[in-house]
């Protein structure tokens, strides 16, 4: 192109051809309007919402005027007005107003239609669009619940109802399998019908719908419980409960669910549960009853209930009223009458009544008594008052049967007791009295005669001497007192001719009885009738006595003897011996080889006897012990020939014990045990070569055998040695236990606590006087130096000190209180207590030789005491050890 000209390249001439194309097309546009969505038909199921929008498609927006919605009858559908809620169909303005939209809340059948958007463009020209809605009803669940519990045995349809338009076809499935319709099952509108529904009808089914037409499918998974109605168990027709105490019964039930229980009493139609002292456990049925009372009488009934249905049983529940005696009397009746001894008792049911002699087992039986025919029993029950009564009548009553007597009262409930008593009357009688002894007294001392009689009432005592009353003699001697059943006649026999016989005389309403004492004058025993040694050892002898003859009611009450040497004329000087009756008459603590004279006497409580039964022995020289006894009880007797057989209650020891035997003349320094274990066969021990066991003791009398064998025989040899020699052998045959130890034994015993603690305290101490010794010895200070420091001593103290002589010095010396030892021992201040003399030395010993009942002069007495320690007799003479001692 020539200059100055545009000069245009081929680019630009085509933009310039397409904006000329589009300028002549825009002004060609036809106006119309756009419904959207841009289907013709809208086909929505029933209960959906639905918007449709319409849009002007012009070219200048600004001209469209009155757009607008309306349905098939032409009536235009308005807007919602402000603060209204949302109507079913309305219109509303979008886009700043340049589309107007079509709302249905929930689309209903009624709803189907054309629907027409109208609009004015440019004032004279109209605008029109329309669109078809249609609406089907989707598949609806009308009738299909998820759980679903059909009942055992019978005919139930599994439920599922479907809604469609167009209708939907139906059918089932249980576990992915179809479910055809075939006997037990068959397919209706309503559901899926189960003919006797079964256990193994329990499951998962489906109910699946379909519209062809549209295509639409759903399913409904059913949950399908078959339930079984309860079944209560068949109460008891009566059940028992005891008034007072706590009750419970379970009443149980079957069902499908677990069915839930009720209590219901009948009189009142009231759930017990709500009641007090009452609770139920409406899980388990059980029923319990704290406290049972009489009102708790009742008819009951058990319900147990679930969605399947109910089921009850009744039972009555009988409250037991335990058995009360309300009236058991005492009763008084006269001996050869008849007693009824009544007894009558509530409780339900009537109790049964029966008796028995309190402190026996033995209850009388309802009728007459097989083992005393006087005693019979009898009952009469009154069902309507809950009473019985008992009678126990005894006939010809006697004083035996006098008494306690249980009232026993029973029924299920419980037993009830009650002691009554029978008082039996009589005539007074002494038969306690006849038995009894004379009555001693002498040198006028005053006697007692004491009478009383058995009699119920009680008796009157009168006393008589030669047929006439005591009270109306007025003797000063005789005095009566009344204790009061008893009567006491006290005589004083200042004359001989007290001595004689008393007549007391019983009298009450039923009779009298009399009983005849007598008042004898008391003698010393007679002469000892004959006494002869028995045993005789070195140092003792052993005595025969025989008594002198004694009165009834004044016995003898002690045996004395008085020996001498036989050659000593003066029994002044004897020693003497005195025994109880009873006891061994043996005299020891004589001398060897030396002939005694002895003499008896006898004592009673008026005095010693005169003296007789001389006897004049000898004892032999000195010798070997006696042989030792052995302590043990045999299981077998020894025979002439055979050992005695003890056992042991253990398998592996046995402590032989024996006593002290005589030791005629030299004391017994050491006992020597020896056993061996064998056998018998044929009467002849056989040892166990080798076996044998020995042993000597020194200070005891007993002897612990151990490492014993079990189940085995043992010959067991004990004897006794002094300086003489060994006494003669005492065998014993051991027979030891079977296996383990009946007893358990600790052979070596452990340190108890408290002894160990013992032995920590005594260390400390003895640690702690150590080191006070030391602090006194280094630099004189401690506890004991200032002990020993006296710095100031009275006079008295120094002489009371002197006339002690220093004893605790020499028996506790303090070296270390001066510092240097003491070289020789202060002499005692006074002479020790005389030796205690044993029974059976070799000396003599003179403070035995006292005649009976004698003292020595006071300047010349001798303090002794005699004991006995288990061997023999020991003699203390001298001044009472302590008595004068300064310790």
């Amino acid at each position: 192109m020539a200059s100055g000209g545009v000069k245009l390249n081929s680019a630009s001439i085509t933009i310039l051809c397409w904006i000329t194309i589009l300028g002549f097309a825009q002004c060609q546009k036809i106006p119309s309007l756009q419904i959207m969505p841009a289907a013709s038909v809208q086909r929505k199921p029933v209960g959906n919402s639905l918007l449709l929008t319409c849009r002007p498609d012009v070219p200048d927006s600004t001209l469209i005027s009155d757009l607008r919605w309306s349905d098939s009858r032409n009536m235009t559908i308005p807007p919602k007005a402000a603060g209204q809620s949302s109507p079913p169909i309305y219109t509303e303005s979008i886009a700043g107003g340049q589309a107007l939209a079509l709302l249905f809340n929930s689309l209903q059948e009624s709803m189907a239609g054309v629907y027409y958007c109208a609009a004015s463009y440019s004032v004279t020209e109209q605008l029109a669009a329309s669109v078809l809605v249609e609406t089907y009803v989707a598949i609806t669940w009308k009738d299909a619940p998820e759980d679903q519990r059909p009942i055992l045995g019978e005919d139930y349809i599994v439920r599922c109802e479907v809604y469609a338009n167009p209708p939907a076809t139906v059918d089932w499935l249980r576990d992915g399998d179809p479910i055809k319709s075939s006997g037990r099952y068959v397919i209706e509108n309503r559901g899926l019908l189960i003919r006797n529904v079964s256990e193994s009808d329990d499951g998962l089914y489906t109910c699946r719908a379909a519209v062809i037409s549209t295509g639409e499918l759903a399913k409904r998974v059913i949950r399908v419980e078959v339930q079984i109605k309860p079944e209560v168990q068949q109460l008891p027709t009566v059940l028992n409960a005891v008034e007072g105490q706590s009750f419970s019964y379970l009443c149980n039930a079957t069902g499908k669910p677990v069915p839930e229980f009720q209590w219901i009493k009948k009189s009142t139609q009231q759930n017990v549960a709500d009641i007090d002292r009452f609770s139920v456990n409406a899980l388990t049925g059980q029923l319990d009853i704290s406290r049972v009372e009489q009102d708790d009488h009742d008819t009951y009934t058990c319900v147990a209930k679930n969605a399947a249905g109910i089921s009850e049983s009744t039972t009555k529940l009988n409250v037991l009223i335990r058995p009360k005696i309300i009236e058991f009397m005492n009763i008084t009746v006269p001996e050869g009458q008849e007693a009824v001894l009544a007894c009558r008792a509530f409780g339900r049911p009537p109790p049964e009544i029966t008796f028995r002699r309190y402190g026996t087992t033995e209850e009388y039986r309802v009728g007459l008594q097989v083992s005393d025919d006087r005693i019979v029993l009898d009952m009469q029950e009154n069902a309507e008052r809950s009473e019985t009564i008992g009678n126990l009548r005894i006939s010809q009553l006697d004083k035996t049967d006098d008494g306690l007597y249980d009232c026993i009262a029973r029924n299920p409930g419980d037993v009830a007791y009650k002691v009554g008593h029978i008082t039996v009357e009589y005539k007074p009688n002494f038969d306690h009295l006849k038995a009894l002894p004379p009555v001693y007294t002498w040198e006028q001392r005053p006697a007692n005669l004491s009478c009383f009689a058995q009699a119920i009432p009680n008796a009157t005592i009168e006393w008589r001497w030669n047929d006439r009353r005591v009270a109306d003699l007025y003797d000063i001697n005789m005095k009566i007192e009344e204790q009061g059943f008893r009567s006491d006649l006290i005589i004083t026999p200042r004359e001989h001719r007290y001595y004689t016989s008393y007549k007391c005389v019983a009298t009450n309403r039923l009779g009298r009885d009399e009983h005849v004492m007598e008042l004898r004058e008391a003698r010393i025993p007679e002469a000892v009738a004959q006494a002869k040694p028995r045993s005789v050892s070195a140092t003792s002898m052993t005595f025969d006595i025989i008594p002198p003859a004694f009165e009834k009611g004044l016995p003898i009450t002690a045996m004395s003897v008085q020996y001498k040497e036989e050659f000593n004329p003066d029994w002044n000087t004897a020693m003497n011996r005195t025994w109880s009756p009873d006891s061994p008459y043996i005299v020891e603590g004589l001398r060897p080889q030396t002939s005694y004279s002895f003499r008896f006497a006898a004592r009673n409580v008026v005095g010693l006897g005169p003296w007789s039964a001389y006897v004049v022995h000898s004892t032999p020289k000195r010798s070997e012990p006696e042989t030792p006894k052995t302590l043990h009880t045999p299981i077998q007797e020894e025979d002439e020939e055979d050992d005695a057989i003890v056992a042991s209650p253990y398998a592996d020891h046995f402590e032989l014990r024996w006593n002290v035997p005589v030791d005629n003349g030299e004391p017994i320094n050491f006992y020597r045990v020896k056993f061996c274990p064998g056998s018998k066969v044929n009467g002849v021990w056989t040892e166990l070569e080798g076996a044998c066991l020995e042993e000597d003791i020194t200070t005891t009398t007993h002897y612990e055998m151990r490492d014993l064998q079990a189940d085995t025989y043992y010959r067991i040899e004990l004897l006794a040695h002094n300086a003489i020699g060994f006494s003669r052998p005492a065998h014993l045959l051991l027979k030891t236990a079977r296996g383990i130890d009946v007893v358990l034994r600790v052979d070596d015993r452990a340190l108890s606590s408290a002894a160990v603690i013992g032995i920590v305290v005594g260390c400390v101490l003895l640690l702690l006087l150590v080191i006070d010794i030391l602090c006194c010895l280094i630099g004189n200070l401690g506890l004991l130096a200032m002990m020993c420091r006296r710095t100031k001593r009275s006079p008295s103290d120094l002489g009371d000190e002197e006339k002690l002589g220093s004893l605790y010095g020499w028996r506790f010396p303090l070296p270390y209180c001066s510092g240097s030892l003491i070289k020789e021992r202060p002499p005692s201040p006074s002479p020790l207590p005389p030796p205690i003399v044993k029974l059976g030395a070799t000396t003599p010993i003179d403070d035995e030789k006292q005649p009976l009942n004698t003292l020595p002069d006071v300047g010349g007495k001798m303090n002794s005491s005699v004991e006995f320690d288990g061997r023999g007799v020991q003699i203390r003479s001298g001044e009472i050890i302590g008595k004068n001692s300064a310790v």
